[in-house]
């Protein structure tokens, strides 16, 4: 009986503490989102052309294009507004970039 209760908590503990699965999804409570004319202004405040706002895996993710016209989606945090993710393609070779590290998947 206690191996059949040992693993199950083994599972949540490396469910609850994986970073991987915490960089996926946006776990906040609607009520503590800004709202999407907020996330419009942080578009226009980076100088991105706004063509869509949707909502993916819990968090906004902002379809636009650059400065330069380049089209690119951003993960943004609901309740912070902090950029989580941008992804930018450009022809057909596409590139990921972690705002808060600044690396690219690609080079």
């Amino acid at each position: 009986m206690r191996k059949a209760m040992t693993i199950p908590a083994l599972i949540a503990a490396f469910w609850v503490g994986s970073p991987a699965l915490a960089d996926q999804d946006c776990w906040v409570p609607m009520a503590d989102w800004q709202p999407r004319d907020a996330v419009a202004q942080l578009a226009a405040e980076n100088g991105w052309t706004l063509r869509r706002i949707k909502i993916d895996d819990g968090c906004y993710e902002v379809i636009a294009t650059d400065a330069t016209g380049a089209p690119l989606e951003v993960k943004v945090n609901p309740a912070t507004l902090e950029i989580l993710e941008i992804h930018h393609e450009d022809d057909d070779k596409e590139t990921h970039e972690d705002e808060e590290r600044g690396e690219s998947d690609h080079d």
